[in-house]
C-alpha cells in the first residue's frame, strides 16, 4: 500500500480484523518510511450487478448511492453515524445476495425505506419522499397515516 502521508510503498500490518459483519477486513498499517499509521479495508471482488433505472438505462451497482441518499434522509436527525452504514450495508447485502444480475432501483428503494422505517420515521418519510415522487402534502399525509396505521395481525388460517 502507499502511505497516504509520505507516499512511500513500504509497512507493515499492524492489526487485522472484521469490520461490516465480516464483509471487509480492516487493516491497521505502519509506514515504514514516516512511522505513521493508517487504515486500509479490503473487500473482496464481486461480479458488478446491474441496477435497472426506471427509464430502462442499465448502470453499475453503486453503494456510494444508497449512502448518499440515506445521509440526506438522516440528516439534522439524531442518527449515528454507525446505524446509517448499518441501513447501508443491510441493503447491499439484499441487492447482492439476489441471484440475478440485475435489479430494479425500484427493489433498491423499497429495500432502503424498510431499513429506514425501522431506524427513524422522519427519515423514512424524507427518503420516501423523493423515492415515492410525492407530488402534494396530500400524498405525505396519506404516507404518514400509513406509517402509524396499526398493522392487522393475520390468523393462523390466513396464507403467508
Amino acid at each position: 500500500m502507499i502511505c497516504p502521508h509520505c507516499h512511500n510503498r513500504k509497512d507493515r500490518v499492524v492489526e487485522s480484523r472484521e469490520a461490516r459483519d465480516g464483509e471487509v477486513i480492516r487493516r491497521r498499517r505502519e509506514c515504514l518510511s514516516c512511522g505513521r499509521r493508517f487504515t486500509t479495508y479490503e473487500r473482496g471482488e464481486e461480479i458488478p450487478y446491474m441496477v435497472i433505472k426506471k427509464d430502462g438505462e442499465r448502470e453499475f451497482f453503486d453503494r456510494s448511492k444508497i449512502l448518499s441518499g440515506v445521509l440526506k434522509a438522516c440528516e439534522k436527525r439524531p442518527v449515528p453515524g454507525r446505524d446509517m452504514e448499518r441501513v447501508v450495508t443491510r441493503v447491499e447485502k439484499i441487492v447482492l445476495g439476489r441471484r440475478e444480475g440485475e435489479v430494479t432501483t425500484e427493489y433498491i428503494g423499497q429495500a432502503v425505506m424498510e431499513q429506514l422505517k425501522e431506524l427513524d420515521k422522519v427519515a423514512y418519510v424524507r427518503f420516501a419522499s423523493v423515492y415515492l415522487e410525492f407530488r402534494d402534502v396530500d400524498e405525505f399525509r396519506e404516507e404518514i397515516e400509513r406509517l402509524f396505521k396499526p398493522r392487522r395481525k393475520k390468523s393462523k388460517s390466513e396464507p403467508t
